[in-house]
Formats: structure tokens, sequence, C-alpha cells
């Protein structure tokens, strides 16, 4: 993850790797940009052939501060700047937003920032604070991604729960007219009080479906599936992490008062994918688990998924 992160900033305490500008108190949009590493423009040039003869129906994404081509990308391409992240979030949020961490992956080619909301929400007894993530390319590989991600603050595991309720992310092609894009995303389709109220009633329903240690163990199998032809290496690393999901079930402070439920299943799974430590970690496991915090992460769906059909 190190050589992948190019610039960035983090209140309080370090994300992932360490790596970054610590600041004390969650600044606003002018100094964040300041702070990420992310106050440059991208530029949109010609590109040439080695007799000079333009190519067309292709552009070059540069960044003015360094040079650095950080694409190739179709001329029908629409650049997203930096300072336009920010601004959307700040217009969508309204006044008092305040930006946790921010920068750029990839040489600059991927950059994102994280917006903690000015209000946190009571859920069930339980302090949820939502926060908004802002994910863009500068390569031509993806989408503008907006997502709501709530947060329990007494653990810091994430719930951002895909409901068929309610709509928690939002995403964008780089092409067509992106301000009236932009516009109908801050209009329409981000609605974080509609989310945090479905939210809170899904809470309320998986805290009344009881689980049994016999159906517990049914959804870990599931959810951690061992192949008939797994080795005995395999089967020694499945039935230790097994082991794990089970212990975070039971053990987990936070859940002591909780209740054998299927909101307490929910956390011991978000617990488990944000925090455990993974089988084998690769080079981008940090910055694919942050991903999954705008994508959603598949295996708390699918626990979700797996409680709801029961």
């Amino acid at each position: 993850m190190a050589a992948n992160v190019e610039t960035m900033f983090y209140t309080r305490e370090k994300p992932w790797h360490g790596l970054g500008t610590r600041v004390e108190e969650a600044p606003a949009s002018a100094d964040a940009l300041r702070l990420a590493g992310l106050d440059w423009q991208v530029l949109q040039e010609p590109i040439f052939t080695d007799q000079g003869e333009v190519i067309t129906g292709y552009k070059a994404n540069v960044r003015d501060s360094d040079r650095r081509v950080l694409g190739v990308v179709s001329d029908r391409y629409r650049i997203v700047q930096n300072q336009e992240a920010f601004s959307f979030t700040d217009t969508l949020l309204g006044s008092g937003v305040r930006y946790e961490t921010a920068g750029s992956l990839q040489d600059g080619r991927r950059v994102w920032l994280l917006a903690r909301l000015p209000r946190e929400y009571i859920i069930s007894g339980e302090r949820i604070s939502p926060y908004l993530v802002f994910s863009n390319t500068h390569d031509g590989s993806g989408a503008v991604k907006v997502a709501l991600t709530p947060v329990r603050v007494v653990c810091n595991n994430t719930l951002n729960l895909a409901l068929q309720t309610a709509k928690r992310s939002w995403s964008m092609i780089h092409t067509g007219n992106i301000s009236d894009k932009i516009q109908e995303a801050k209009d329409t389709l981000f609605m974080a009080e509609a989310y945090m109220e479905n939210l809170g009633k899904e809470f309320e329903l998986l805290r009344k479906q009881k689980i049994t240690d016999a159906q517990l163990n049914e959804y870990i199998e599931q959810l951690l599936p061992l192949d008939e032809d797994a080795t005995a290496v395999q089967n020694k690393n499945i039935t230790r992490i097994r082991r794990d999901l089970t212990k975070r079930y039971y053990d987990a402070p936070d859940l002591q008062r909780t209740g054998f439920n299927a909101y307490r299943f929910i956390n011991a799974v978000s617990d488990f994918a944000t925090h455990a430590d993974p089988l084998r970690r690769t080079a981008n496991y940090n910055e694919n688990l942050f991903a999954r915090t705008i994508d959603g992460n598949p295996m708390i769906d699918k626990a979700y998924q797996m409680v709801k059909a029961a």
C-alpha cells in the first residue's frame, strides 16, 4: 500500500499504512485540498505520433504541477477536477462539513476524500456516524463514485448495508454534461437522511431476529466455505478464521449487551471483514479494503443477505 499512496492527510489516528500528514482537527475543504496534496489541475492535451501527427480521438490527461501523464482517454472524456470534488461535497453536506482524510493514489491517477457528516445518529441506542466517500480517477479507468458509509462509533465497524429501501451510493462516467450529472446527484440521488432512517428500521428488525448457536455455525460455514479438495493447510487456515469470526461474535466487548441476534452477527462480520488479518496480505490489500468502503464489502453484504433470507 505504501508504494501506492502518493500524498494524503489524516486526522487523529494513523490510517492503513501510517503515511501522510497528521492534523489535529478535521479541516474544511480549502485546507483539506492543500493538506492532501490535491491542489493541482488536470489538463487535456493532444497526443502525437513520432512523426508529429495528431492521434485523433484521444487525449492525454496531464497534471499541471509536474507534467505527469495520468492517462490516455477518449476525447469524449470529461475531467472532474479535485477542486470540483470538494465543492461537490461541500454543497451536498452543507455547512459544517469537515474532512477526515483525503489523498492521492497511484501517482495521482486516483484520488479520494472522506468527510464526516455534520449530524450523528442514535440508532437502537447506539451512536452511528455517517461518512461520505468521494472517489475519482484521472486515468480513464473508473467512474466518479460517491457513497455513504455509516460507522458504529464504539468499535469503528462499517455498516454500509446494501438496502433495497434506500440508495447509499451513486456513480457517473466521465462523459456527457458533467455539471448536469453532478447537479442531479445533489438534487435527487444522494439522500443521507433517507438511508439512515431506513438503516435504523433495518437494525431494529435484525435485533429482533434471534440466532441459535447452530444457525451461527451454519452462517459462518456458508460465509467461509471449505472446498472438498482443500489441502491440509487450507483446512487449517479456514478453521482458524472461522474460529476468529466465532470469537468476535461471542466475545467482542461492544456486543455483550446486544443479544444473540442477526444484528450482533452483522457487526461481528463487519469487525472480521475490516479488522482481521488476511490469510495473505497482497500489495494492494489496504487499498482494496478502502475501495470496499465505497462499493460495499461483499462479505458484509453476503452475511446480510443470508440472515434476510432466513
